[in-house]
C-alpha cells in the first residue's frame, strides 16, 4: 500500500510539471506575448508596447512565461531580450491555436471578427516555387525589427503603415504575396485589400513567419537580404 501511495505521489509530481506549460499558457496576454517573441527576440519594453501593455504587467507575464521554461533571457546592458526556449515551444504554440480552432465554435466566430472577410491565399509550396522562378513580389508587412529578426529569404521589408506611399516602388506587372506573423495576423489580410483597391495582383500566404520557421524552412536575418 505504501508503494501504491509513493507511486501515485510521484506520478502526480510528474504531471504537476507538465501542468506548469499549460498553466503558464493559460492567459491570452501571455499567448499573444508569445506569439510576438515567436518573431524574434525582443525587450520587455517593446513587447509591452507591441501587446499594449503596461511595463510592469508585461514584466510579470513574462516571468511567468520564463518560469514555465518557455522563453529564456539574455542581458545587454541594463535591456533583458526574451525569445523562445526552443523552436518546440512555437510548435506548441501552433498546436494549441489549431486545437482551438477546430474544436472551439467561438474561436471561429473571434478569427472572423478580427479578421474580416477573407482574402485569396497561397500556401507555402506555392509560394517557394513561384519565389524561385521569380514570378511573384514577396512583401513583409511587419514591423522593421521583427523583418531584422528574421524573414521569408528573398522579402522586401514593407510595413504596413508604409505601403500605401511606397506603391509605386513596387514591380506593377508582377504579383504581390504579402505575409505578416502568422495565421492569425491582420496585417497581411490589411494588406491585399489594399494592394487590390489600388488595382494590384495580390494574395497572401496562408499562415506566416510563426508557421513557416515552425516548419524548418530557411529564415533570413538582417535589415537588408
Amino acid at each position: 500500500m505504501a508503494d501504491a501511495r509513493l507511486t501515485a505521489d510521484l506520478r502526480g509530481d510528474l504531471y504537476e510539471q507538465f501542468a506548469r506549460v499549460g498553466k503558464a499558457l493559460g492567459s491570452g496576454k501571455r499567448l499573444e506575448l508569445l506569439d510576438l517573441i515567436a518573431q524574434g527576440e525582443r525587450t520587455v519594453e517593446a513587447l509591452a508596447r507591441a501587446a499594449g501593455l503596461g511595463l510592469t504587467t508585461a514584466s510579470a507575464h513574462l516571468q511567468t512565461l520564463k518560469r514555465a521554461g518557455v522563453v529564456t533571457t539574455r542581458r545587454e546592458g541594463t535591456r533583458v531580450y526574451y525569445r523562445l526556449a526552443g523552436d518546440d515551444v512555437a510548435v506548441l504554440y501552433v498546436v494549441l491555436r489549431g486545437v482551438a480552432q477546430r474544436h472551439l465554435a467561438e474561436t471561429e466566430r473571434a478569427r472572423a471578427a478580427y479578421l474580416g472577410a477573407e482574402t485569396e491565399a497561397v500556401g507555402r509550396d506555392e509560394l517557394l516555387a513561384r519565389a524561385e522562378e521569380g514570378g511573384v513580389v514577396v512583401l513583409d508587412v511587419r514591423s522593421p525589427e521583427e523583418y531584422a529578426a528574421g524573414h521569408i529569404p528573398g522579402a522586401l521589408s514593407v510595413p504596413l503603415p508604409e505601403l500605401e506611399q511606397r506603391l509605386a516602388a513596387l514591380p506593377p506587372d508582377r504579383e504581390v504575396v504579402a505575409y505578416c506573423r502568422g495565421t492569425y495576423c491582420v496585417l497581411a489580410y490589411d494588406a491585399v485589400r489594399l494592394l487590390r483597391s489600388h488595382g494590384r495582383r495580390a494574395r497572401r500566404l496562408a499562415d506566416g513567419m510563426l508557421e513557416w520557421r515552425a516548419a524548418g524552412l530557411p529564415v533570413a536575418v538582417g535589415a537588408g537580404d
